[in-house]
C-alpha cells in the first residue's frame, strides 16, 4: 500500500491506522525480551508479572492476549483491502491490473516470508508457518470473494473452517489421527510430507486456510464501515459481531477446545470476536469521538509496517540490544540484573519506534 493510500485511508478511517499500528508496536515488542524479563520470579504476583504473562503464547490450549495478535495482523490486512481497492478504481487502474498486482504481492509476501524462515535456521528449508506466508494465502482467498454478497463471503469463511474441522477430526493416517494432540494431527501430517515441520513449537502452514476466516472479516468490517449507515449504526453493528463471535467461539470450545497453534475453528471464532471488538473500540474512540492527537505515536508504526517487521525479525532487535546493553550494565548494582534486562528491553523497543519516526518525518514508506 502507497503513502498516498495510507493517507486516503486515514481521512476515512483513522482508526484502522491506530489499529495497525498499535499491532505492530506489540509485534515488535515481542521480539525484544521485554515481556520475558517481566515473568522473573522477583515479580511474581504483581502486574508486571502478569502483563507479562498475557504477551506469551499459551503453549497449547487457551487464550492469552498475545494470541490475538496475528488475528489482528489477518484482520486488518482485510480492512485494508476495500479501501486499497476503491483508491485504485477511482485512479482509473482496471480489475486487470489489480488482480496483477494481488498476485504479484501474494507471491512477494510468500516468498519473504519463506527467506527470513531460511535466514533465521540458517539453511533451506521448507516452513511456512510464519505470519508472512501465511498472509500470501489469506490475502488472495479475501480478494477474490471481496465483491460477493456479505451472506457469500460469511459461508465461504465458514466453509473454510467446517473444512478445517473435517480434516482434523476425520483424517485417517495411523498416528496422526489425534485431532487436538500436539504433532498427531493433520496440520502435522501435511508439513511433514514436504518437510516443513515445526515439531518443537506445534505451529502448522495449514493455519492460512482457517485464519483466511479473519481476513475475509476484515473485509466485510470494511465494506460496512464504507456504506451509508450512520456511524453509531455502523458501531453497535461491529459490536453485535464481536459479542456473537465470543459467545459462539467459547460455546463451540466446550467441543473444539481453542488452540492458536493449529487455528482450531473455536480459536478462530472466538479471537475473530476479539478482533471486531477491538476495531469496534477503536473505531467509537477515534473515528465517532475524534480523540485522535494521543494515537500518533502507534500511527507511525503502522505506516511502516513490512520495514519494521523485516527489521525486527532479521535481527535488528539483537543489534541495538548490543549496543546499549554495555551502556547499561553499570547500573546493576543500583537497580539489579532483573531491572537492567527490563530497562534495556524499553529502551530497544523505544529506538524500534524512533526508527520509525525518522522514516515517517522523510515520508519514507516500505512498501510492496
Amino acid at each position: 500500500m502507497s503513502s498516498t493510500e495510507n493517507a486516503s485511508l486515514s481521512d476515512r478511517l483513522f482508526s484502522l491506522d491506530f489499529f495497525r499500528g498499535l499491532t505492530m508496536f506489540l509485534l515488535i515488542a515481542s521480539f525484544t525480551d521485554l515481556f520475558t524479563s517481566l515473568t522473573i520470579p522477583e515479580l511474581k504476583g504483581t502486574i508486571l508479572y502478569g502483563i507479562g504473562i498475557q504477551f506469551q503464547h499459551v503453549p497449547w490450549e487457551g487464550l492469552r492476549y498475545y494470541d490475538l495478535i496475528q488475528p489482528y495482523f489477518m484482520f486488518i490486512v482485510g480492512v485494508a483491502i476495500p479501501y486499497s481497492y476503491s483508491n485504485r478504481i477511482s485512479k482509473g487502474i482496471d480489475e486487470t491490473q489489480i488482480r496483477k498486482h494481488v498476485w504479484q504481492r501474494a507471491f512477494l509476501l510468500l516468498l519473504i516470508g519463506w527467506v527470513i524462515t531460511c535466514i533465521g535456521e540458517g539453511k533451506i528449508v521448507f516452513f511456512f508457518q510464519n505470519v508472512l506466508a501465511q498472509l500470501s494465502v489469506t490475502y488472495v482467498l479475501a480478494f477474490l470473494v471481496m465483491n460477493k454478497s456479505t451472506v457469500t463471503q460469511l459461508a465461504f469463511s465458514f466453509l473454510l473452517l467446517a473444512i478445517t474441522e473435517a480434516l482434523y477430526r476425520g483424517f485417517p493416517v495411523e498416528g496422526f489421527n489425534h485431532p487436538f494432540v500436539p504433532n498427531e494431527n493433520f496440520g502435522t501430517w501435511l508439513d511433514l510430507q514436504y518437510g516443513g515441520a515445526n515439531l518443537t513449537g506445534h505451529w502448522v502452514a495449514f493455519n492460512a486456510i482457517p485464519t483466511t476466516a479473519h481476513t475475509i472479516w476484515g473485509v466485510l468490517s470494511a465494506q460496512l464501515l464504507m456504506s451509508d449507515r450512520s456511524p453509531m449504526r455502523k458501531f453497535r453493528i461491529l459490536l453485535t459481531a464481536g459479542l456473537i463471535g465470543l459467545v459462539a467461539g467459547y460455546g463451540l470450545s466446550t467441543v473444539t477446545p481453542i488452540i492458536k497453534r493449529i487455528c482450531t475453528s473455536s480459536f478462530v471464532i472466538v479471537s475473530g470476536g476479539w478482533t471486531v471488538l477491538s476495531l469496534a473500540f477503536c473505531y467509537w474512540l477515534i473515528d465517532i469521538k475524534r480523540y485522535r492527537k494521543w494515537t500518533l505515536f502507534f500511527v507511525i508504526v503502522g505506516m511502516n509496517p513490512l520495514f519494521i517487521y523485516l527489521f525486527a525479525h532479521l535481527g535488528g532487535t539483537g543489534f541495538i540490544m548490543n549496543l546499549i546493553h554495555p551502556f547499561m550494565m553499570p547500573f546493576t548494582g543500583l537497580v539489579g540484573e532483573s531491572m537492567v534486562n527490563i530497562l534495556s528491553n524499553l529502551i530497544v523497543l523505544l529506538l524500534l519506534w524512533y526508527l520509525c519516526y525518522w522514516l515517517y518525518r522523510r515520508k519514507i514508506f516500505i512498501k510492496i
